[in-house]
């Protein structure tokens, strides 16, 4: 959809008029799953679809709310901003907004705000974070605020916490906010340092699968496995004084492992100390030239996250399992929280037909689901469009 429909689509709800254009985008984590909230290494790219945000200054004393693909619509009161609305998808914005407002930059008049999303909702690739950065990249804008894209990830962050109560790592908003066309981002989410790393993929092109089975780690999942990687640490500490995974190499690791008496919680953690070393690995590979071993250690990281994080599922694994039987596949895994949502792959160009086609008939074959597939373009971060 063009931006000339999408303010077509918002004079519909608001009448005619100025209005400014913001957007957001998606992400796919190419490498270094389940590590962020441990204090560890990420290696996402943002992607050329997202979510565009279209607002308007107002002399009413009222935020409205629309989106164009959700019926509910909502029209909050300025002082009732940093309220939640039941579990309506308003609160990721008013979230945001609430950080905003905690940090003594309020809103000045009234807004008429329309959101129009192109994420695959429930596909793992941060509709959610894209929407947090496109609210936080408007409203700094149209008031006047001068806030970073650092603090607009983190204000997106918060907002995941406190008004959508999942204890998410930092990578989803970061990337929505900091990425840089045909870049990855090799981000330490312990210190928030990042690099830009040029992703040159010679003869070959990342393809995100969407296996249309939601992306399904609810809230407690999610808060479920960061509690086992706490139990993880506390086991560690006697031997180790650390307070995250992300703080011990995985040759320390391997000295210590058998001291984390929960089976489980030992898993866990051999996942996330190893994907550590994997991401760090791979970005090396990728800066290095050498794509093969990229593409053998993103096989690793989903062999991991399947056997020690548990979190792939029959449609995920099915979809990695046929994507390396294609010949021209050089690595393949899940990407986003798992159970659900879509893979990434690495495919050299020759094969990518082949590889939409296999794939997709086996896997609908093993599952009843139809895929959907999109060769990724690799786009900026969060910006005003118009």
């Amino acid at each position: 959809m063009q931006v000339s429909e999408l303010k077509q689509k918002f004079f519909e709800f608001f009448g005619e008029g100025e209005v400014s254009v913001y957007f957001a985008p998606g992400r796919v984590n190419l490498i270094g799953e389940h590590t962020d909230y441990n204090a560890g290494f990420v290696f996402p790219c943002a992607l050329s679809f997202g979510i565009y945000c279209l607002v308007r200054k107002t002399d009413l004393k009222v935020f409205r709310f629309r989106d164009i693909k959700v019926p509910n619509a909502f029209d909050i009161a300025l002082e009732d901003l940093s309220k939640p609305v039941g579990k309506e998808w308003v609160n990721y914005p008013i979230g945001v907004i609430a950080q905003f407002i905690k940090n003594g930059m309020p809103p000045k008049s009234g807004l008429d705000v329309m959101f129009a999303g192109f994420v695959p909702m429930g596909a793992g690739l941060s509709s959610s974070a894209a929407v947090e950065v496109v609210t936080g990249t408007a409203f700094s804008d149209i008031f006047g605020y001068e806030v970073s894209k650092k603090d607009i990830a983190l204000y997106g962050q918060r907002a995941e916490h406190e008004y959508a109560g999942v204890k998410c790592g930092i990578m989803d908003q970061f990337i929505s906010a900091h990425g840089a066309k045909d870049h990855a981002t090799f981000l330490n989410c312990d210190t928030l340092e990042y690099e830009l790393v040029p992703v040159k993929l010679d003869g070959a092109k990342i393809v995100i699968s969407n296996t249309n089975s939601p992306h399904k780690l609810e809230s407690s999942a999610y808060n479920e496995r960061v509690a086992q990687c706490n139990a993880a640490v506390e086991a560690i500490k006697p031997y180790k004084n650390i307070n995250k995974l992300g703080e011990i190499s995985w040759e320390e690791f391997l000295k210590v492992e058998d001291k984390i008496a929960d089976p489980i919680a030992r898993k866990r953690a051999r996942h996330v100390v190893s994907e550590i070393k994997r991401t760090t690995d791979a970005v090396a590979a990728l800066k290095a030239g050498d794509i093969a071993k990229f593409g053998l250690l993103m096989n690793g990281s989903h062999d991991s996250l399947r056997d020690d994080y548990d979190v792939t599922g029959l449609e995920l694994d099915t979809m990695v399992n046929e994507g390396r039987k294609i010949e021209g596949v050089i690595g393949t895994r899940m990407t986003g929280g798992g159970f659900g949502g879509c893979t990434v792959s690495i495919v050299k160009d020759e094969a990518v037909d082949t590889f939409i086609a296999q794939v997709g008939a086996n896997y609908e074959k093993v599952t009843g689901l139809k895929p959907l597939f999109y060769v990724a373009e690799i786009g900026d971060g969060g910006h005003k469009v118009e």
